[in-house]
């Protein structure tokens, strides 16, 4: 069952009314729109990269010509991918003692013929 009210008000009200609604209607699209976890990717130079990995700048020219790390050039510059860069050190994550025993469980369970 719908229920209707009407009321009066005043124009100037009204539209404080409405103006109220809509920005709030932005504001919650806006915050839904963007997860707060999500990063903008920046380009970072060598020096700001060096800072970002806690490393010294002889040791990102190291990784740079090992291949290590992945890096974009441009003339004579280097630039990095803070989000690449983050990937690069989730990358280098130790797994735990719990996970390395679920995945061996997982393993065994799947390949049961070699018990056998």
């Amino acid at each position: 069952m719908n229920k209707t009210v009407f009321i009066s008000l005043p124009i100037e009200d009204l539209q404080t009314v409405i103006i109220d609604c809509v920005n709030s209607c932005l504001k919650n699209n806006t915050q839904e729109s963007k997860p707060p976890t999500e990063q903008l990717e920046q380009l970072l130079t060598v020096q700001e990269a060096a800072q970002f990995l806690n490393l010294t700048m002889p040791t990102i020219y190291s990784k740079v010509s090992k291949g290590e790390l992945p890096v974009m050039k441009r003339s004579k510059r280097l630039y990095f991918s803070s989000t690449e860069l983050m990937e690069y050190l989730k990358e280098g994550r130790k797994k735990s003692n719990a996970e390395i025993e679920q995945e061996a469980e997982a393993y065994l369970y799947n390949n049961k013929k070699g018990l056998k």
